[in-house]
């Protein structure tokens, strides 16, 4: 590799994508796409593959007819990378994200039918509520995390309500919830087999006693030509909808609010314009996405992928995040600055393709009413600690601050 390179870890001429790597991740990347927009990388367990990190090549593999999420061209190097292949309770299931057409089709209409836009839409004064009833619980003033305040109890509240988990199984469900992607996490497996029993027994209960919820509709939902889900896909598609429904959020409000307090003049400028604040939410995804790169895709046969050749079998990652920050650079711009004003804040946050994140809608109405509240509402501001002390979700494929100590005062 380029010599440049030396500034990123790397081991065996692999970039690794290590927690040191992930806690730099936007300057480390920026470092790569200056040298090419693909590269060689080692992923969790020493598994080996390439991570793409220029926006026009990411947005080809996110589409590549030959890159895809059956993973058995790849079995025997995730088994030697200790992955558990397709165990019950283990992984994500049977759902839309690790499927492909035309299973990926029908599993995706399936869930579509569920998480309906009037069924978003109408979750808008139940969200501002929730954001409201965090800061009220707040003290008027003093120094808290705000993550375990108020960024993540946000998101845990609107999609347990949304699915229709109980309250007495939300501490579980935030724990649970929070290492279910962190892959080098001791706590990866258990938590993942403690989110499909409290899935499995609350599916249950929704079939014998129905009521007005996600998951309530998924267990109802039909299709005229394909049937309904199997009891695995359904558990694989709540599942699929409380992880990706919850983290990303929680890390979605974390990076924004910090992007906030590291630039006080945008601070300012959405305190005094909230209007701003959809189009300031889709330059936080492209600023700091809490999505640092894709799920895996496999290669159904040997081709090439900017200008390099990646086998049969061979793993692909993209880098969305850096892709978004990639867009920019191509039009001479700094994608360092943040301009919460920047009218066509490009990014893949939410992917590109098929597999576009179903849950975008919700997403995007969560954070403009979580950090409108915040910014009415908590008057005073700033970080109680040096940024360089922060830390940062060390491994999977979220980006995020574990905690953010601020000091605040409200009214």
């Amino acid at each position: 590799m380029n010599p440049q390179e030396d500034q990123c870890p790397l081991k065996d001429g692999r970039v690794l994508l290590s927690p040191a790597f992930k806690a730099d991740a936007p300057a480390q990347y920026a470092r790569l796409r200056a040298l090419g927009p693909i590269h060689p990388a080692e992923f969790h367990l020493g598994l080996k593959g390439w991570v793409v990190v220029g926006h026009d090549l990411a947005r080809e593999a996110l589409t590549h007819p030959a890159l895809l999420k059956d993973d058995r061209p790849a079995a025997d190097a995730l088994a030697a990378a200790g992955y558990v292949l397709h165990q019950p309770g283990v992984g994500l299931g049977a759902q839309m994200l690790e499927a492909d057409p035309p299973e990926h089709t029908r599993l995706r209409r399936l869930a579509a039918g569920a998480m309906t836009p009037r069924r978003t839409a109408e979750l808008a004064p139940r969200i501002q509520q929730i954001a409201d009833d965090l800061i009220d619980a707040m003290p008027l003033a003093g120094e808290i995390d705000l993550v375990e305040a108020f960024n993540a109890p946000l998101p845990v509240a609107v999609i347990a309500e949304l699915l229709g988990i109980p309250a007495q199984h939300r501490e579980d469900f935030r724990h649970w919830s929070s290492h279910a992607l962190q892959v080098a996490s001791p706590e990866h497996r258990p938590a993942l087999a403690g989110l499909h029993g409290l899935l499995r027994g609350l599916i249950a209960d929704k079939r014998h006693s129905p009521a007005d919820d996600l998951l309530s509709a998924l267990v109802a939902v039909r299709d005229e030509d394909d049937g309904r889900l199997s009891e695995e896909e359904l558990v694989g598609t709540a599942l699929m909808l409380t992880v990706a429904g919850h983290e990303t959020t929680v890390n979605l409000l974390g990076n924004a609010t910090l992007a906030l307090l590291r630039h006080p003049d945008q601070l300012r400028l959405l305190r005094d314009s909230p209007e701003l604040l959809p189009g300031a939410v889709e330059e936080f995804l492209r600023f700091d996405t809490s999505v640092e790169r894709s799920t895996n895709r496999f290669a159904a046969e040997d081709i090439e992928l900017g200008g390099v050749r990646i086998p049969r079998g061979g793993i692909v990652a993209v880098a969305l995040g850096s892709a978004g920050h990639e867009a920019l650079e191509a039009g001479g711009e700094d994608p360092a600055v943040l301009d919460v004003t920047r009218p066509h804040a490009r990014h893949l946050a939410f992917g590109h393709g098929i597999h576009y994140c179903l849950g975008a809608p919700l997403a995007r109405l969560e954070a403009t009413i979580a950090l409108r509240t915040l910014l009415a509402r908590v008057t005073e501001l700033e970080l109680a600690v040096p940024v360089d002390s922060l830390r940062w979700i060390p491994s999977g494929i979220m980006r995020g601050v574990v905690s953010l100590p601020v000091r605040y005062r409200i009214g």
